[in-house]
Order: structure tokens, then C-alpha cells, then sequence
């Protein structure tokens, strides 16, 4: 099933949907899904787990509606299901204050999983931007990600693009530091 038929974005929005992406082991899962469907075997071969785990993750995905079945195919008298992701991306709800966000956590954990020796381009810049300046630069960002997302080859390596544009305080916060 190529990406294409798929909906542009599932929006994360019950509990059981956020329990479910945050498991840093269905995260790698929807990894192995994002550019092809695969079996339940092929998925446990990927992500280094036992059929059984991978059946059991992959279950937990359907349910909550962010991986379904695009197709079946008899094999030895047992049908093989082939699983895909739901959408071309996901959408989690905003964490709120304090709150933990799930995408940077396994952003963090997926960078500290790369090969060591692989290229890497980590960066981290602090700015002083004025609220135009900051939704421009949002703006451009999302339009980057955009423009190289429609170039991805499903036969090319994997890479991951991470961004965060934040204020690291409460805007009255760091307005009333600065009185």
C-alpha cells in the first residue's frame, strides 16, 4: 500500500490512542511501518522482538486505530496479515505544562539507539526571537520537513528529523525575570 492512499494525519485525541503511542517499543514498531506494511514476523525481525511481544504491540496499535491490516495472503494454510500505519503522520495532543512530550522522549531515545559511527547533525541553539520572528522560523521548519517528507524513498535508509521551537519558561515567567 503506497503512503500515498494514506490520510495525511491521524489525530491522537483518547487516552488508550496516547498509551499506546507512548510505548517506546510500539514507537519503533510504527517506525518499521511508516514507509511499508509488514507481517507480524517481518515486524519482530526489525525491532529485535519475539513474534509474541511483536503480536502483542502490534494488537495493542490496531485497536487504538493507528495500524490496520492492507492486506492478507494465505501462507501454508494461515493468513498472513500485513500491517500499515494508519496515516502519513501522527498527531499528539499538546503534553499542557509540565507535562511530558512523548515525540522528544522517543526522539532522544531513538538518536541514543543510532549507530555511533553513523552521520549525525545534532544541534541545539538558543534564540531571542520576537513572536514574528518565532512563527516564521516555525513556519520554515515545517515547510522543510515537508518539502524532504514528499522526497523519501521507502528504498533509502531510514533518517529522522526531530525539531522544537519552544520558550523554555512561561512568557510571564521570563517577561517578569526581566523587570
Amino acid at each position: 500500500m503506497p503512503t500515498d492512499d494514506l490520510p495525511e494525519a491521524f489525530h491522537v485525541t483518547t487516552d488508550e490512542q496516547l498509551r499506546a503511542v507512548s510505548n517506546l517499543t510500539r514507537h519503533r514498531i510504527m517506525a518499521v511501518l511508516r514507509f511499508e506494511p509488514a507481517t507480524i514476523t517481518q515486524i519482530a525481525e526489525r525491532v529485535g522482538l519475539a513474534k509474541g511481544s511483536s503480536s502483542y504491540h502490534v494488537r495493542l496499535l490496531e485497536r487504538a486505530g493507528l495500524v490496520k491490516v492492507v492486506r492478507t495472503r494465505k501462507v501454508r494454510g494461515v493468513n498472513e496479515r500485513y500491517y500499515a500505519m494508519a496515516a502519513r503522520s501522527i498527531v499528539l495532543p499538546d503534553p499542557g505544562e509540565g507535562g511530558p512530550d512523548v515525540l522528544m522522549r522517543h526522539a532522544v531515545a531513538d538518536l541514543e539507539g543510532a549507530p555511533a559511527d553513523g552521520e549525525r547533525h545534532v544541534r541545539m541553539a538558543h534564540l531571542r526571537l520576537t513572536d514574528e520572528q518565532f512563527a516564521e522560523l516555525g513556519s520554515r521548519l515545517h515547510a522543510l520537513a515537508e518539502e524532504y517528507r514528499a522526497l523519501s524513498d521507502p528504498s533509502l535508509p531510514d533518517a529522522s528529523l526531530v525539531f522544537a521551537l519552544f520558550h523554555p519558561g512561561s512568557r510571564r515567567q521570563v517577561e517578569g525575570e526581566a523587570k
